[in-house]
């Protein structure tokens, strides 16, 4: 008799030891690069980790900690993600050029239609063609920013021939490009160096979209902004990934895993997408309150644009082919799945 209680005194206490374990909260360490009032923490990751507690009856946490707290710069965060860290990230393939090749076909010239179409076919072209590129983490999501404009400090820019011999800040190797393919002295440097490059006049300009702006007080460095016509495909955009320590994910009971996957891919980076480029028009309206003069650049002129960066495509298609991939195919890709969502 002794023995049977021992038994199952033995197994009470393993039973109990598993709901304590189920039962406990895990806290993720979530990074970025942005300040704590912008939408970026407040609704965007904000948002992310307040449905992962709802659907894990607050097992699953998160301590989102901004503006490089965990030590670093912005081109380390996804190291980061992948070594351990941070739990989760926000940050740019593009911050690291070159690394991550495949995505970089949503940052080419007037690619772009709205954030939201955009962000789901980066995540359909994620799964199908760039998944290899990211296989040190667990991608939770791939999104896209509003159109982007080109801010200037002393010069108004009305037409291609304005931008020549500007330096502009760039974000991304594509973005580099086609600044230059314009006749602009492009300057890669990640968004939260810009205040300070303009400030100093290492920097005539950046290209940013509207949200950002008021973030890093463009709305008072500089005066004057290039606002392609929105009727057109956008001028640029950058990509923007969201990824996960694997090693943390796999260590997750297989429930929490269920909840992070619910809250992640498609509809996650239509959602980050449609928000951070929904914040545009409050961005722009800062902008004009700081007496901002938006000069929008029609049509017509827009064409001498693209002309200027035409080639640009076809040196991402050959620099594809010349890695071992079909650079034709990933580019007709990437364009019918944006055309798949484009209201």
């Amino acid at each position: 008799m002794k023995q049977i209680f021992k038994h199952a005194a033995i197994a009470a206490a393993i039973s109990g030891s598993c709901v304590a374990a189920q039962a406990q909260t895990i806290t993720l360490k979530v990074h970025h690069f942005l300040n704590a009032q912008t939408i970026q923490h407040t609704a965007m990751l904000r948002g992310w980790c307040d449905n992962i507690a709802k659907d894990s009856n607050n097992r699953l946490q998160c301590q989102i900690y901004p503006s490089m707290q965990l030590g670093g710069t912005p081109p380390q965060l996804f190291d980061q993600a992948r070594d351990g860290v941070a739990d989760v990230v926000w940050t740019l393939p593009g911050y690291t050029a070159g690394r991550f090749p495949k995505m970089e076909v949503f940052e080419l010239p007037f690619m772009m239609t709205n954030a939201e179409a955009t962000s789901r076919a980066a995540w359909d072209y994620y799964e199908k063609n760039a998944q290899e590129e990211f296989k040190d983490v667990k991608v939770l999501a791939m999104h896209v920013h509003g159109p982007g404009n080109i801010f200037t400090s002393k010069k108004q820019i009305k037409t291609m021939a304005d931008i020549k011999g500007l330096k502009l800040r760039a974000p991304t190797r594509l973005t580099t490009k086609l600044l230059a393919s314009m006749g602009a002295t492009p300057v890669g440097m990640p968004v939260p160096a810009v205040p300070d490059a303009l400030s100093k006049g290492v920097i005539d300009g950046a290209v940013i979209p509207y949200e950002v702006g008021p973030s890093i007080k463009i709305d008072e460095l500089a005066h004057f902004t290039a606002e392609p016509d929105r009727s057109s495909p956008a001028l640029y955009t950058t990509v923007f990934v969201v990824p996960m320590n694997r090693a943390k994910y796999d260590s997750l009971p297989p429930d929490l895993q269920k909840v992070i996957d619910k809250n992640s891919g498609r509809e996650l980076s239509a959602f980050l997408g449609k928000t951070q480029a929904g914040n545009d028009a409050p961005g722009k309206e800062k902008m004009i309150a700081g007496g901002h003069t938006i000069t929008v650049i029609p049509k017509s002129e827009l064409e001498n644009w693209k002309k200027a960066s035409d080639s640009i495509d076809d040196e991402w298609v050959a620099d594809m082919n010349k890695r071992g991939f079909d650079g034709k195919a990933l580019l007709q890709d990437a364009q019918a799945m944006i055309k798949k969502y484009t209201k």
